[in-house]
């Protein structure tokens, strides 16, 4: 359910709040009333009002002051400021404007005149805070992507160190190549995540399309995941239809998608516990793969968010990651016109993911 709007209006006269609440009344805003600039700027830091509704003419400090004060200040001046005004001479209106209003509405108000501006505001206000979350977000998912990023790499130039180093055995060398290897595998995938998510995003993604065996697809990459699952005696547990169908699909995004569920449901699975790969044809025309793990069961309320692009979440060991895994797979389906949800494993404890195209 959206938020309702808050609107402060100050005003040293009740009556004229009650003449602004029964214009107002059918937008179903939150209205807060009071009745001094001192007592308006006591409360902005607890109201958080999305639009102040200012009248110039007040005893002890009057509305131009009280709107100096609010724009002077970095975490309010944000905050849509209408003028709420008596006066008509040009040069208080202008005086207005230099202290920092937003907007101003004469009196006696006129209904339809009050609305449209209140709207205006508030729509500005809305695309204001939207756009300041987005940057909070990027901000931390610059911050998160460069810790995954680093991750492997600081692996890679770790064991190329060790390399170097006198007498190694041929088991710790074979060893640190290999983790070399992988570490470079990761990183690969993690690039080409966000490069193709930038090409889906943008248009430029043209899909590969060929007919491609769904069977020999999900046999091939739940053997990629065999050694993995098994060292954390993980069984993987493949449920196909006998007959063999083919579909056109960009075959290297789908298994990139099956990459990614696969590598979350082993990773979040406990140990010795099972993960099911699960393919129907619901008719000649279609397919739908479902994931089942057996880890902790995603809440109805992050089922809502798990497949946004910025949606930050805990791994395994309470590290925060970037949830672009997801998303990528959201946007790899939705390509192929299809969708992705996730469910409540019905068997008890976990998660199903079911892709349907």
């Amino acid at each position: 359910m959206p938020k309702k709007q808050v609107i402060l209006i100050v005003d040293d006269d009740p009556n004229n709040f009650d003449v602004i609440e029964g214009l107002l009344y059918k937008y179903d805003y939150k209205l807060f009333y009071t009745s001094s600039g001192k007592s308006a700027l006591a409360q902005i830091d607890s109201i958080k009002p999305d639009l102040i509704l200012l009248d110039v003419m007040m005893p002890e400090m009057n509305g131009m002051e009280v709107c100096q004060i609010v724009k002077e200040k970095k975490e309010w001046q944000c905050i849509p400021i209408i003028m709420v005004t008596a006066l008509n001479d040009k040069n208080d209106l202008a005086q207005c404007l230099e202290m920092g209003a937003d907007d101003f509405i004469s009196k006696p108000v006129n209904g339809i005149e009050l609305a449209a501006r209140v709207q205006s505001m508030l729509r500005i206000k809305s695309q204001y805070d939207s756009l300041q979350e987005m940057l909070k977000l990027r901000e931390e998912m610059t911050s998160i992507i460069v810790h995954d990023l680093r991750n492997p790499l600081t692996n890679i130039i770790l064991c190329a160190g060790i390399l170097k180093m006198p007498n190694l055995s041929q088991e710790v060398y074979r060893q640190k190549l290999e983790e070399i290897n992988n570490s470079g595998d990761v990183l690969n995938n993690q690039i080409d995540t966000l490069l193709q998510m930038a090409k889906i995003q943008s248009g430029k993604l043209v899909l590969a399309y060929k007919e491609t065996n769904l069977n020999d697809l999900l046999n091939s990459e739940l053997n990629n995941f065999q050694n993995i699952a098994q060292s954390r005696n993980i069984d993987l547990v493949l449920n196909i239809p006998d007959r063999v169908k083919s579909f056109s699909l960009d075959s290297q995004l789908i298994r990139r998608v099956l990459q990614n569920l696969l590598s979350n449901a082993v990773k979040f699975s406990p140990e010795n516990s099972k993960v099911i790969c699960a393919l129907n044809y619901p008719d000649n025309d279609s397919f739908e793969i479902k994931i089942i793990d057996s880890g902790k069961t995603i809440s109805d309320e992050q089922k809502e968010l798990i497949f946004e692009k910025y949606q930050i979440g805990e791994s395994v060991k309470g590290v925060k990651q970037i949830g672009l895994g997801l998303s990528f797979c959201k946007m790899a389906i939705e390509a192929h016109n299809g969708t992705i949800r996730v469910e409540n494993n019905p068997e008890g404890r976990g998660n199903v993911f079911i892709i349907s195209i």
